[in-house]
């Protein structure tokens, strides 16, 4: 499907993958580590840990020879998911979480908890949805994929 968030589903989108990241981003690197946090089966965690690992979202890290044990580490692309990781996380303190958040965030720069704030990269004001639009990108192939009002332009410019 063309359309980059069903493109990230495919990669991150089932229960497990997106809690064995979590554990990434909180420093867990070892497959008994991820086990026991999570409480995962070793074949379904041998699975996802492959899975990332294809995906380039984890590389592995031998750290003992005799057995070959590795550390499962967060490569540039997987670092790229805090932002969706921490949407996430934000949603599920403010609608999945009536004692609070379960962690928060503190900022290392003025020591203050924090929640992450999407701004525009242009103009760096926050951004809500009613504030943006959506327009056809260099990759639209499928106009099924485009909200319809886009979907109606494409057409109607061609």
């Amino acid at each position: 499907m063309n359309c980059s968030i069903a493109q990230c589903l495919e990669v991150v989108g089932e229960w497990w993958t997106l809690l064995i990241v979590r554990d990434a981003f909180f420093g867990i690197s070892r497959f008994d580590d991820f086990e026991a946090r999570l409480g995962i089966s070793r074949n379904v965690l041998t699975q996802r840990l492959d899975h990332l690992v294809e995906n380039e979202i984890l590389e592995r890290m031998p750290y003992q020879d005799h057995p070959v044990r590795y550390d499962y580490r967060l490569t540039r692309k997987g670092r790229d998911l805090w932002h969706v990781m921490t949407a996430m996380r934000q949603w599920g303190d403010r609608w999945a979480a009536p004692d609070g958040p379960p962690i928060e965030l503190v900022h290392e720069q003025c020591g203050k908890a924090t929640i992450a704030v999407p701004a525009c990269s242009r103009c760096a004001k926050t951004l809500h949805a009613r504030d943006v639009r959506a327009v056809a990108g260099p990759g639209a192939r499928d106009e099924r994929m485009l909200p319809p009002a886009v979907a109606r332009t494409a057409r109607s410019t061609r």
